[in-house]
């Protein structure tokens, strides 16, 4: 059976889903068009857990995704900067900074918990969307996600794209739509949603 690498995520609500997506645009226009986010296959989004997982698991990720959505309110989260980190090969990448509440650290760490029994970090590019585009620092990330990116590493943020971007008035406050599993891609892209849980917005 083939596998996907994915993604857990939440997908923020209209208004900051379209402020990520004409920051993205901004950027482009300055650096290029490595990522060009969108509403239909590229989506802004916070990620709470990655790695491989088998086609035939997704049903029940799903459930455990369900059960977490209806114990968790996340309330309004907030924007609270812009960062600008290089890539493994070198190349700049602007996020939005995403305020770590406990509720969102508890939620990470629950995802990867529950998580556990069906991920796997032994990420080839045919698990990939679109695999003859996916680069090294793509594998390199997914691989290294339990290590270097959870529990105590756990940086909530929305990517923008490539380049650097400064001039961001903060703080913004966002409420997230759903929690979703989708299929990455490239730079760690959400290119397709394989299942998709509307989240409780009330504190």
């Amino acid at each position: 059976m083939s596998r996907k690498a994915v993604d857990v995520v939440l997908l923020p609500a209209e208004v900051m889903m379209d402020r990520a997506i004409e920051a993205n645009r901004e950027l482009a226009r300055k650096y290029g068009e490595k990522i060009v986010l969108n509403r239909e296959n590229c989506l802004p989004h916070i990620s709470l857990a990655m790695g491989c997982i088998e086609e035939g698991g997704i049903a029940a990720v799903e459930e455990v995704l369900k059960s977490l959505a209806e114990g968790n309110s996340l309330g309004e989260l907030r924007v609270i900067g812009i960062q600008a980190s290089t890539s493994s090969v070198g190349e700049a990448a602007s996020v939005f900074e995403v305020e770590k509440t406990r509720e969102l650290q508890l939620l990470h760490e629950e995802i990867m918990e529950k998580l556990a029994s069906h991920l796997s970090y032994d990420v080839t590019a045919d698990m990939l969307y679109n695999p003859a585009e996916v680069g090294e620092s793509t594998l390199l990330w997914i691989k290294n996600y339990r290590e270097k990116s959870s529990f105590a590493n756990f940086f909530p943020h929305i990517t923008i794209g490539y380049g650097e971007m400064n001039d961001l008035p903060v703080p913004i406050q966002f409420t997230v739509s759903r929690l979703a599993l989708c299929h990455l891609g490239n730079h760690c892209t959400c290119r397709e949603i394989l299942a998709s849980i509307k989240v409780s917005t009330r504190p």
